[in-house]
């Protein structure tokens, strides 16, 4: 490059005349060069700074022809559009950081599956932002029935959740070091809070041992924060953190997006949350359908894991109360009671069905384009990362039931409910809420041969009209928060309802 810089013709000869010198004169011209008078190194320094802008000159005017192709990776020469796309990432303008007196620092750890631990995030950073202390970054549950190793920061974008909460509330990755020396010390006060309870109980019971100890951990997480009676400002922030902070990891998003592809290359598709896992059977009791030698597998399991505090079940009676998952065969005549058209496709968003295939042999029969799971769209490649790793598989369900055009959960845990929340957000996509009490007598009936297909069909129908996701407000229940729906399921606080007029937000 430098050969087509062209100095003036007075340094071409100074040049020359260095170069017949030889080697022993070259010598003797650098020592009495230094000697110069200041007149003559001034008039040499100039003309090397003039031969350096020539060259300069220069090199911008070729960078103009040849740089797109030196810079930035040898693009295509057809068009200049993709040689002017700036790799640069665009500048994220961050929302200004709350000031706000320290009141402490609050450390959590949660329990249960993803979408448990979800909800309690979100409730946490609540009663932080509430309590004026700092958060520190929660600590996912790693000891449950599903023993996943993740932290938070494999499942969530830890930099985006930290970063799009600084106007409400100061997060950190650890404590600083001379409270970690503390807490490792054993110098922290940890407590599981009430249930159910409201902001009150936390500025009242949980302030002030902030405030002493400068260091408070939350042992337990789940449900700790109440559904109602929260002022607007709580219930607003808890969606906040929901639908914007919450976001995962740009891994999990990427093969979130990839399954939806693949799914919708073939049309619409209805996301089945079938929760008839081995841990849900063995912790709800429900055995409709198994055998006895699963039935007493089932009841080892319900027995070997202390936290499953309910031992002796009745199952038919747990049944009759609609508390038990609908079985594969129960769940294709609802479906095909609800004039689900047979040949949509279905995608499974759960964990592995206990009883495999032969369990799920009349649902397939019903429904042929079962898309099963995950595992039967991606290949073993795509999920060697997330293999024993079930919040990461569960997270991938829950970006793929987000998208689905219809989602039916056959029990109402907490994927069922956080998702159906989060599409109520999404514009109150369709999301079919099974009234499991009275289908199973529905069922039983139209098998008993008391309910022809149409009088079955047609009732099915009529209890569900009400029951596909529409704006409602919220069932309280004061003194039985169990009962009432819960806040996840249905952020009224935070929708669009059909009748009021767009936001810009």
């Amino acid at each position: 490059m430098l050969k087509m810089c062209k100095p003036d013709n007075s340094v071409k000869e100074w040049e020359v005349k260095v170069k017949l010198f030889g080697d022993g004169k070259v010598e003797k011209l650098k020592n009495s060069m230094v000697s110069r008078s200041p007149m003559k190194l001034w008039i040499l320094r100039a003309i090397t700074t003039a031969l350096l802008w020539t060259c300069v000159v220069h090199l911008m005017a070729l960078g103009e022809m040849w740089g797109p192709r030196l810079l930035k990776g040898w693009p295509s020469c057809f068009g200049r559009s993709e040689v002017e796309i700036s790799s640069v990432p665009a500048k994220v303008l961050l929302p200004p950081k709350r000031v706000y007196k320290n009141n402490g620092y609050l450390m959590v750890s949660c329990n249960g599956g993803l979408n448990q631990m979800r909800a309690a995030i979100c409730d946490m950073v609540a009663i932080a932002r509430y309590l004026n202390v700092t958060l520190v970054v929660p600590e996912l549950d790693k000891t449950s029935f599903w023993n996943d190793p993740s932290e938070f920061q494999d499942i969530f974008d830890v930099d985006h959740f930290i970063s799009s909460l600084r106007d409400e509330v100061r997060i950190l990755k650890e404590l600083p070091p001379r409270l970690k020396r503390r807490v490792e010390l054993g110098m922290f006060y940890s407590l599981p809070p009430i249930s159910w309870s409201n902001i009150s109980y936390y500025h009242h019971q949980i302030l002030p041992l902030v405030q002493k100890y400068k260091v408070v951990h939350l042992n337990k997480t789940d449900a700790r924060l109440a559904n109602n009676g929260l002022p607007l400002e709580i219930q607003k922030l808890r969606c906040h953190v929901n639908f914007n902070a919450l976001k995962f990891t740009s891994q999990i998003e990427e093969l979130g997006r990839r399954v939806v592809r693949i799914l919708r290359e073939k049309g619409p598709y209805l996301v089945l949350h079938l929760r008839y896992e081995m841990d849900m059977l063995a912790f709800s009791g429900c055995t409709k359908g198994c055998s006895s030698e699963e039935v007493e597998e089932l009841t080892r399991m319900r027995y070997a894991y202390p936290w499953w505090k309910e031992k002796v079940i009745n199952s038919e009676m747990k049944r009759k109360e609609g508390l038990c998952p609908l079985t594969p065969e129960e769940t294709a005549i609802v479906l095909s009671a609800l004039g689900i058209d047979r040949n949509v496709q279905i995608y499974i968003a759960a964990g592995e069905i206990y009883g495999g295939e032969k369990r799920m042999k009349s649902l397939a029969a019903t429904f042929p384009n079962l898309q099963v799971r995950k595992e039967t769209l991606l290949g073993p490649s795509d999920l060697m990362f997330f293999q024993n790793h079930s919040s990461q598989m569960a997270a991938l369900d829950y970006l793929v039931s987000l998208e689905g055009d219809m989602f039916v959960p056959t029990y109402d845990g907490n994927m069922a409910k956080v998702v159906e929340g989060h599409r109520r957000f999404l514009g109150f996509k369709k999301t079919i809420s099974l009234d499991r009490k009275l289908l199973v007598g529905l069922i039983d009936q139209y098998k008993e041969g008391s309910l022809s297909w149409d009088e079955f069909s047609t009732t099915v129908k009529e209890v569900h009209a009400d029951r596909m996701g529409s704006p409602k407000m919220r069932v309280v229940i004061p003194e039985k928060p169990k009962e009432e729906d819960y806040f996840y399921a249905n952020p009224c606080e935070c929708l669009q309802l059909v009748d009021e007029p767009l936001s810009d937000t």
